[in-house]
């Protein structure tokens, strides 16, 4: 009789290991959705963002797809199960996503403001009325910020300023600029844009096998990638500088 209890052991555990790799197949796609920052994430898949996940992905037999959305669309999709993860995430932003060890990039953020208005620090900030577009939500990654108005859009900033509605714009760099660049040239000297912080990138993945086994490969990619240094060239060649170069590997 033990005997045959050690056989149906052994079947029980040979099934059981069919099952678990079964459920930790990785997708020969992945389908990518986010919003279309310029030169980082354009609709038509070029920028610095989707050649980076393209290098991660793709030489791992994963070809990457991409949804250009609105930011707050890209996270329904992915909430939904029509995209595999939403690009641009701050560190467990939701609680409805997988997040991977490693970030891929790191947000530049700025604080755009008239240029009469003190230069802000982080540890100021709080003093002021801040503004930011709806659901970026930087009230949780940046200290002591007291009054804050969300906007729908990124039109419209400047003559809020302009009229003292708030005294600082917070957003990436490339948005800030962007932003600036509704100026007329001969009034840009009016405004001014102050960094305040640096916010690790992430891809934010479904809770489903299928987002468990790209989070898995993702980081098993990043390991390699950035142990050997090739992504430092796509970040050279889109002039960014590279975030990497004080992490070694995170456990």
């Amino acid at each position: 009789m033990r005997g045959w209890r050690v056989v149906l052991l052994m079947l029980a555990m040979v099934v059981g290991g069919v099952h678990a790799s079964e459920t930790i197949e990785v997708p020969t796609q992945v389908r990518l959705a986010s919003e279309r920052w310029e030169d980082y994430t354009n609709a038509d898949g070029t920028g610095i963002a989707w050649d980076l996940l393209r290098k991660v992905f793709e030489p791992a037999g994963v070809k990457v797809v991409v949804l250009s959305v609105p930011y707050s669309r890209a996270i329904g999709l992915v909430k939904r199960n029509e995209a595999d993860a939403w690009v641009g995430s701050y560190h467990e932003e939701s609680a409805d996503n997988l997040y991977p060890r490693w970030n891929f990039d790191t947000d530049h953020i700025y604080a755009l403001s008239l240029a009469s208005k003190p230069v802000p620090t982080p540890q100021t900030l709080g003093q002021y009325k801040l503004s930011w577009v709806r659901g970026y939500d930087y009230q949780r990654y940046l200290p002591h910020v007291g009054e804050y108005r969300e906007v729908q859009r990124r039109e419209g900033i400047l003559p809020m300023l302009e009229r003292g509605r708030v005294d600082y714009y917070i957003d990436a760099q490339t948005e800030v600029d962007y932003v600036m660049g509704q100026a007329p040239e001969s009034e840009r000297s009016k405004f001014r844009s102050t960094h305040i912080a640096e916010l690790p990138m992430y891809l934010a993945f479904g809770k489903t096998e299928r987002g468990r086994a790209l989070q898995a490969l993702f980081d098993q990619r990043m390991d390699k990638l950035v142990a050997s240094g090739e992504l430092r060239e796509i970040f050279k060649h889109w002039s960014q500088p590279y975030p990497f170069d004080k992490v070694k590997h995170l456990e």
